[in-house]
């Protein structure tokens, strides 16, 4: 778990000097950054996305998560409940903006293989390496997200505490269910979304993104139908 406390910390400490950065720029400067860095996500989220060789798979997935999403209303229910914990706790006037910071920081920061495969072997075989190095790139971009966006940036520690502290602890149990094309699928699906938020950075889509994380939970029962159905072809 040390390696996920340094996360958490890494991330807060971020978003406090993003904070205090954000405190000197003008609104130009605070939507050019936050163009800037919509560019660079989806940059990220194309890089993951395009070595897909399961199409269909991606397909499928993407089109079930996205119909559960909308019936479920996930991004409603998300983002109300964000607001409403943004308003109890900081009165804030803004409460949606700081709510859609929240929300994106915590997609940005905690879909990808990284997470998954790094969090294993922390409490699989107690290899810190892949949380460290994630811990250094979240600290690089909680700086430019919280400066960009806000205070909402910094709810993102507490849920990667929560997420990856979840997934070490209980990872003698994950790690049978999570072969190497299982990981790799959750991958790509989870750059679809950071595509899906870059695009929604830079204003061009307004994309509801957590109406498409159901697609991660599906993507298991794809893999095993598709593996049934290859042994009886």
């Amino acid at each position: 778990m040390f390696a996920v406390i340094v996360n958490t910390l890494a991330i807060a400490i971020a978003s406090l000097i993003g904070l205090c950065l954000r405190r000197g720029m003008t609104k130009n400067i605070t939507d050019a950054v936050m163009q800037a860095l919509g560019i660079c996500t989806v940059l990220i989220g194309i890089q993951g996305a395009v070595s897909e060789k399961h199409v269909l798979l991606l397909i499928i997935s993407v089109v079930i998560g996205v119909i559960i999403g909308e019936w479920g209303d996930w991004d409603g229910h998300v983002n109300r409940w964000a607001e409403k914990v943004t308003v109890a706790c900081t009165k804030s006037g803004d409460a949606a903006g700081i709510a859609n910071a929240f929300v994106t920081s915590c997609l940005i920061m905690n879909v990808g293989a990284m997470v998954i495969v790094g969090s294993l072997a922390a409490g699989l075989a107690e290899d810190y390496t892949m949380l460290y190095t994630k811990s250094l790139l979240d600290f690089v971009s909680g700086i430019m997200l919280s400066a960009a966006m806000g205070s909402g940036v910094m709810g993102s520690a507490v849920f990667t505490l929560i997420f990856q502290g979840g997934i070490v602890l209980l990872a003698q149990y994950i790690a049978p269910f999570c072969s190497p094309l299982l990981i790799e699928e959750l991958s790509h699906t989870g750059s679809l979304l950071i595509l899906a938020i870059g695009l929604n950075m830079i204003g061009l889509t307004k994309f509801k993104v957590l109406n498409y994380v159901p697609a991660l939970l599906v993507i298991p029962f794809a893999l095993w139908i598709s593996g049934f159905a290859s042994a009886w072809l």
